[in-house]
């Protein structure tokens, strides 16, 4: 039986693409789709940055 309790989240380095997406890329329709995309993996922008930030100390 598969464990769903425990979230799934993509691999940081696609979380960190849509982040670079969102901050760097400089085309409005890039920094649309990686906030997006970071919104619907997380539920927010707070969540992804927290998540992110933990998976970088490790």
């Amino acid at each position: 039986m598969l464990d769903t309790t425990k979230v799934q989240y993509p691999p940081v380095q696609l979380i960190q693409t849509w982040v670079w997406m969102m901050i760097e890329s400089g085309n409005p329709e890039l920094q649309d789709k990686g906030r997006n995309n970071l919104i619907s993996a997380f539920g927010s922008l707070a969540k992804a940055n927290e998540y992110l930030a933990e998976q970088t100390k490790r």
